[in-house]
Order: structure tokens, then C-alpha cells, then sequence
């Protein structure tokens, strides 16, 4: 197995299969970045062709862009602050709406060094918003490493989270229509890895 961390070697990147699920459905995705401050929209135009796919991205590291710009709610970051799960749902959201998206990720958690509103570093909520009222999913993450590995593992988290949403929605439509959205989940990292 390697150096490829456990991974057939054929397996293409989860960014590529998420794009080509994407192009494949004729659907688009929006990206709204607090805590990875542009390397999820890095990591998508790295790929040849991504704009058949991707929409664009608002990096909202201030809560007031936040609020004002993706429409996260002003009593939401002054309650719980800009580190929470209906934040990143949020974002998620306005980042569909705001961009014409089928699609919406967001992350938003704390890199370091310093804890950020009351949550330690490596605290990070990664978010999908489905199409239409197919709902939103969030993910909290406990993470370990330097500010470069929590950043790293969170573009990783939110686009397997979407690889996992978009694999998941016909199946959850064809088997339940009247289920919401995803449940949402929580892992915990050791040294900037997701356990299963």
C-alpha cells in the first residue's frame, strides 16, 4: 500500500470525482471558505475543466461578511460566534443562493494558534447544501497538526463530505422522498486524519 496513505492507486482524487459527478448531473457548486481562506476553490480550479462545474467562492473570513454577504444570522455569530455547525450551514446556503449553485460547501472552524470563540484549535464545521429542499449536512471535526494540516484536512473533509452527499441523494430520494437532508455527523481527527 505506500506512501498513498491506504488508497488504491487508481483511485482518482475525491476533488476530480466530485467535479466529474458534477459535470456528469449538469450541476454546479459554490464554495463559501472562512478557516481554508480560498484552497477549497484552489483545490477545484486545480483541476483541468472544474469550470464546467464550479460557480466561484467567497472567502468570508470577517463575520461581517459573513452576515452581510453570504446572509449567515447577525443573533447567530453574536450568540454562538463564527465557529458552529448552523454557521457553517449557513454559509453553505447563502453561498448556493448567492452564486446560482445547485450545490454549496462552507467551512468554518479554528486553524490556531490561538482558540477562537470559546472552540480549541482544530475545532471545524464543514458544510453541504443540497439542490432545491434537498436540505443541508454539517460535519464537526475535532482535528490535530499545525495550521497548514487542520487547513489541509478541512478541504479534504468538506469535499468528501460532498462526494458522499452527491453519491448519497439519489439514493436517499429513491428510498425515503420524504426524508430531510443528510445527518449530520462528527469525527475526530489524530494528527489531521478523519477515523472512520
Amino acid at each position: 500500500m505506500g506512501g498513498n496513505g491506504g488508497k488504491a492507486a487508481y483511485e482518482p482524487p475525491v476533488v476530480s470525482q466530485v467535479l466529474g459527478i458534477l459535470v456528469g448531473r449538469g450541476q454546479t457548486l459554490a464554495v463559501a471558505e472562512s478557516l481554508t481562506g480560498g484552497l477549497v476553490a484552489a483545490a477545484l480550479t486545480d483541476v483541468p475543466g472544474a469550470s464546467r462545474a464550479f460557480r466561484g467562492s467567497v472567502t468570508a473570513y470577517a463575520s461581517e461578511v459573513k452576515r452581510e454577504v453570504l446572509g449567515v444570522s447577525g443573533a447567530l455569530l453574536d450568540e454562538r460566534g463564527a465557529v458552529d455547525a448552523e454557521v457553517a450551514r449557513q454559509l453553505a446556503v447563502g453561498a448556493r443562493r448567492l452564486l446560482g449553485a445547485d450545490w454549496g460547501v462552507a467551512t468554518t472552524g479554528v486553524a490556531g494558534p490561538e482558540p477562537q470563540d470559546g472552540a480549541p484549535v482544530g475545532t471545524v464545521h464543514v458544510a453541504v447544501s443540497a439542490p432545491g429542499k434537498g436540505g443541508v449536512v454539517a460535519q464537526r471535526l475535532s482535528l490535530r497538526g499545525d495550521r497548514a494540516a487542520i487547513r489541509a484536512e478541512s478541504v479534504r473533509a468538506v469535499l468528501a463530505l460532498l462526494r458522499n452527499e452527491l453519491l448519497h441523494a439519489d439514493f436517499r430520494k429513491d428510498r425515503d422522498p420524504g426524508r430531510g437532508p443528510g445527518q449530520d455527523t462528527e469525527q475526530n481527527g489524530e494528527d489531521g486524519c478523519l477515523q472512520p
